[in-house]
């Protein structure tokens, strides 16, 4: 959440600056601004709303400048208004930072700075941070690199800053710990960002910033990083970029979110590519294999994630437990942190983030380490905080996913786990050597399937219309697919502002049958692979009272389409991938509703793509 962009060099910075908050516009947030230097001294603007309510308010007043920094902010100090909004200048007006993240002792550090005079016109623990570096730069008359320091060694949370000194424009300060930032090293010029994508048209030369580390960046020299407690150098690990800028955009496409949905069937091959051999009987994975005893002799396996990376840890306990027959406990990140879970030397744990910088899962994560858990770690992007804290892992290979609401990086997650589940059910010998192989051939044939589903989008696209205007959904599974029904249920809610239930099929009836009438429709995961007898019977339970049942139904399913208001096929497949096929549909009807809504798809309010505060 939030975005941070910033640029210093020969280029004039208002463009880069204000086309990077463009692409971190995705991060989800409810206020923009900028700031430059330029021989008219410092210009700072923001405002409440979107990036495009920026560029009206700037109108083009902003002269070139080779020295700019940008933000958007996603609220938590302080209601969304033009004086919360970043950047933030100290009392003097001389220093101006911009902060990702929360200062947890804020409070203490205002009242104390407020009794030495200084005044503030924000309610933002932002605010208190650049007045506090400008307090000690000015008291010990130390440089601004020092300053930083002193007053980062000094908070309690979790930030990434930028700040600059007007009265030496030549130079930016940045530091991170919790939140991500990258820096953009170009042709004597560099970019600073919450991730790569506002600089990969200029350079994809990158260094990521680790946690309680600081970096100077200044014309004509080359970047210094530091460590924040100790002042100690540090040279940091340069990386070179393979992402390609027509990744991040849409592509012809009305939304990222709907280029994200046809993408699958290429982010899942390349997810399985290298992996996947099934001519060969094999299943290479350098992650699992590094820890191969640990693994395969795990007494329990705890997965770890939140959101959409729960539900993939859902499918995986079931994958776990049917093919490889390992006790799984599936657990929300935000609430394993803060009980006292029992964990052991003889545990594996798999932590699930799209970002790899969830600040809830990366702080499972640590307590799990404290206590001798193997940690095996699956996300989306290189370099990110959970792939350096993780003993292995396995990255997918989605690409990019811009659209808020994870489409693509849940089926690349969900086709990683099962790549798990059954190199390890191999490992242990609890497969027949037929049936693995047979799995094999059929995990590789998925993204054909989706593929073909995708050709026939019209039945999504038509009973959206009709159903666009419910108040309430209901979304039934069973089995595999009972997690496909959360996630199902989280898609409708976070892009159409529909209220939206996931159950077990069997529990409607304690309880949700309650809701059902003629204006209650039932989204019923129906494959004829898995329970479908029981399935079926519960459909009948919805239409006896008087429910409307859209269905997802095997191809040629007959049975089921007699009873049902409407149907959307599938590609048959064996129960244990299922939820690769029966998640496509529910994604489509959830993008249609919303667009059909008028709703902004790929930022719906008050989400963020990377949520890295509690």
């Amino acid at each position: 959440m939030c975005g941070i962009v910033g640029y210093i060099g020969h280029r004039n910075a208002v463009p880069v600056v204000l086309n990077g908050l463009r692409r971190l516009e995705y991060r989800g947030y409810d206020s923009a601004g900028i700031a430059v230097m330029n021989e008219d001294g410092l210009s700072l603007i923001k405002c409440k709303g979107k990036v495009s309510d920026l560029e009206e308010k700037i109108n083009g007043t902003l002269k070139e400048s080779g020295i700019g920094i940008g933000h958007t902010r996603w609220a938590t100090h302080g209601v969304p208004n033009d004086v919360n909004a970043h950047p933030h200048a100290s009392n003097s007006g001389k220093i101006v930072l911009i902060h990702n993240g929360i200062i947890e002792n804020y409070a203490s550090i205002k009242e104390a700075l407020a009794g030495r005079g200084v005044a503030f016109k924000s309610d933002t623990d932002t605010e208190v941070l650049v007045n506090l570096i400008e307090d000690i730069k000015n008291a010990e008359g130390v440089s601004l690199a020092k300053a930083v320091r002193s007053a980062l060694n000094q908070v309690v949370g979790a930030y990434a800053i930028a700040v600059f000194d007007v009265d030496n424009p030549k130079k930016v300060v940045v530091a991170k710990k919790g939140s991500p930032l990258v820096l953009g090293i170009g042709e004597n010029e560099f970019f600073i960002a919450s991730d790569a994508t506002p600089f990969l048209e200029y350079t994809k030369t990158a260094v990521y910033l680790e946690d309680d580390e600081m970096a100077v960046v200044e014309i004509g020299k080359e970047v210094e990083v530091r460590s924040i407690p100790s002042n100690k150098a540090i040279d940091p690990y340069v990386h070179q970029l393979k992402m390609d800028i027509e990744a991040i955009e849409k592509g012809g496409y009305d939304h990222f979110m709907l280029k994200e949905i046809y993408e699958q069937p290429k982010s899942i091959r390349d997810t399985l590519r290298g992996r996947l051999l099934p001519e060969q009987g094999l299943i290479k994975m350098g992650g699992v294999f590094e820890y191969r005893e640990k693994i395969v002799n795990a007494e329990r396996i705890i997965i770890i994630g939140c959101g959409t990376s729960w539900h993939a840890g859902l499918v995986a306990e079931y994958l776990f437990e049917d093919l490889a027959r390992i006790p799984v406990e599936v657990e929300y990140a935000s609430e394993f942190r803060y009980r006292n879970p029992v964990i052991t030397e003889k545990d594996v744990v798999i932590a699930i983030s799209q970002s790899g910088e969830t600040a809830d899962t990366l702080a499972a994560i640590k307590l799990a380490k404290e206590k001798g858990a193997t940690i095996f770690g699956i996300c989306n992007v290189v370099g990110s905080s959970i792939a350096r804290e993780t003993h292995a892992g396995a990255y997918t290979h989605a690409g990019p996913e811009i659209g808020v609401a994870s489409t693509k990086a849940f089926t690349a997650q969900v086709a990683v786990l099962a790549l798990m589940a059954l190199r390890i059910a191999h490992d242990r010998g609890v497969l027949k050597q037929s049936y693995y192989h047979q799995l094999l051939t059929e995990l590789d044939s998925i993204p054909e399937k989706i593929e073909k589903m995708l050709e026939s989008d019209a039945q999504a696209r038509h009973i959206s219309e009709l159903y666009k205007d419910a108040q309430n959904f209901l979304y039934l599974g069973r089995g595999f697919n009972f997690p496909v029904a959360l996630e199902g249920a989280l898609k409708l809610k976070e892009i159409s502002y529909i209220h939206a239930e996931g159950y077990p099929a069997a529990e409607m009836k304690h309880g949700p049958i309650a809701l059902i009438d003629e204006n209650m429709p039932v989204v019923v995961i129906a494959p004829k692979s898995g329970q479908y007898e029981k399935i079926v019977s519960n459909i009948q339970e919805v239409k006896a009272r008087n429910g409307k049942v859209i269905a997802v139904v095997s191809n040629g399913d007959s049975e089921i389409a007699r009873m049902a208001d409407h149907v959307i096929e599938i590609e048959e497949t064996t129960e244990v991938f299922s939820p690769l096929l029966t998640t496509i549909p529910l994604q489509l009807l959830s993008y249609h509703i919303a667009v059909m809504r008028g709703c902004n798809v790929d930022q719906p309010r008050n989400l963020a793509k990377s949520v890295t505060v509690e």
